[in-house]
């Protein structure tokens, strides 16, 4: 992440201890432009910023306290109403960021749009559509820059989704724009890159991470993708519980969620258990986020996933939820490594996955809902590009 993100060891999503908590900034008008915060356990930082009473100085517990023993939460903030009551420690630049960026001429990130359209490389590029990418790359490098600056932790960028079923293309512009950063002073070990999990996406994942380069498979929503993603070593896999949910409600004729279903199960929670199981059974590095999180039941459902991306009200709901002492421990991981060892996958869930076996089971939940969340950022890229033609020169230059 929410998103954004980060190294090795106990973290994927920043290079401090596994048992602090990230949070995440994200604008709620723009979908997947993330920030991660990460203040210690028991949210005092949290508590502090939102002027919350500490349930420390009583002897109580919260269910909040609870949860982050078992997960690290990762809160869904507004980038920029919330900004200053959340600090992030690490963030994430993407094209619906910079659409943000621009409709708020006073942001501190402004200036670094800016000195992207006046950047005299681009500007020296005879192809009027070249000229705009090289300032959308520039401008997407120089905002993460500055949060570099501001956060301790990672940056990612999101990867142009127009380039998902391209594998050389995104190994091409992730290149292009960790060549950028390091331009511009900030090392690779502080960066992450964010790609779509098609088949060619997952495949350019596994060049990075052997390049040394840190990379966030987003729209998971099938076994398939979590499972190749995983064996490609993919850093941070994404799986969106609620929108799965979402999906099968309005739809029929997809034999995964079905089988979920079937079994009483929730599609999106299923996947979740089922991915952190094969990872953590076989021995991938690979770290799980569960984002589109809608009550607290999932959370409660989800407690020792890596990562859980929480909305703020529901976070709040857990804090105002005070429980005595000997109640403290009375919510139950639900996932570890421990129950991973005796899950039983079929001989068809553990085949080495190729393109072929990848499209066979990609099913229509899974391709429809990666088709509209690619859809989605492909548009906001092109939205981008279309207002830097038009706010192309930009004054004095």
């Amino acid at each position: 992440m929410s998103s954004t993100l980060h190294s090795p060891l106990s973290s994927t999503l920043s290079p401090t201890s596994s048992r602090q908590v990230k949070k995440l900034w994200i604008p709620a008008r723009f979908a997947d432009s993330a920030f991660v915060f990460k203040p210690p356990r028991f949210y005092p930082s949290i508590r502090a910023a939102a002027n919350f009473s500490s349930s420390l100085d009583t002897g109580l517990s919260t269910e909040l306290d609870a949860v982050t023993s078992y997960s690290e939460i990762v809160p869904d903030t507004v980038i920029f109403d919330d900004f200053e009551r959340f600090p992030p420690t690490a963030a994430t630049v993407s094209s619906s960021l910079l659409l943000g960026i621009c409709s708020l001429p006073d942001t501190k990130f402004k200036s670094a749009v800016d000195t992207a359209l006046a950047d005299s490389e681009c500007y020296g590029l005879e192809k009027s559509d070249d000229r705009i990418s090289c300032f959308v790359s520039k401008a997407l490098v120089n905002v993460g820059g500055d949060l570099a600056k501001l956060v301790p932790g990672r940056v990612s960028t999101e990867v142009d989704a127009r380039l998902a079923y391209d594998t050389q293309a995104i190994v091409q512009k992730v290149h292009e724009l960790s060549k950028l950063y390091n331009r511009i002073g900030v090392s690779s070990e502080r960066l992450l890159f964010k790609i779509p999990s098609t088949w060619q996406g997952i495949e350019a994942s596994r060049i990075l991470e052997l390049e040394g380069i840190q990379t966030h498979m987003t729209f998971v929503y099938s076994f398939c993708q979590a499972a190749a993603a995983a064996q490609a070593g993919a850093s941070i896999i994404q799986i969106f519980v609620g929108r799965l949910r979402d999906w099968a409600r309005n739809h029929t004729g997809d034999s995964e969620v079905e089988a979920a279903l079937s079994k009483g199960e929730d599609p999106g929670l299923a996947l979740v258990t089922k991915t952190y199981n094969y990872i953590h059974k076989y021995g991938h590095k690979s770290k799980l986020m569960a984002a589109a999180i809608r009550n607290k039941q999932d959370v409660f459902n989800l407690l020792g996933v890596d990562y859980i991306i929480c909305p703020l009200k529901i976070l709040q709901v857990l804090k105002e939820s005070v429980t005595p002492p000997d109640e403290k421990y009375s919510l139950i991981r639900r996932l570890s490594p421990q129950t991973a060892a005796s899950y039983n996958f079929s001989a068809e869930e553990l085949v080495n996955w190729d393109e072929n076996s990848f499209a066979s089971a990609l099913g229509p939940a899974a391709m429809g809902l990666l088709t509209a969340g690619m859809d989605g950022y492909a548009s906001q890229s092109t939205r981008v590009e279309e207002l830097f033609d038009k706010m192309w020169p930009p004054p004095n230059v």
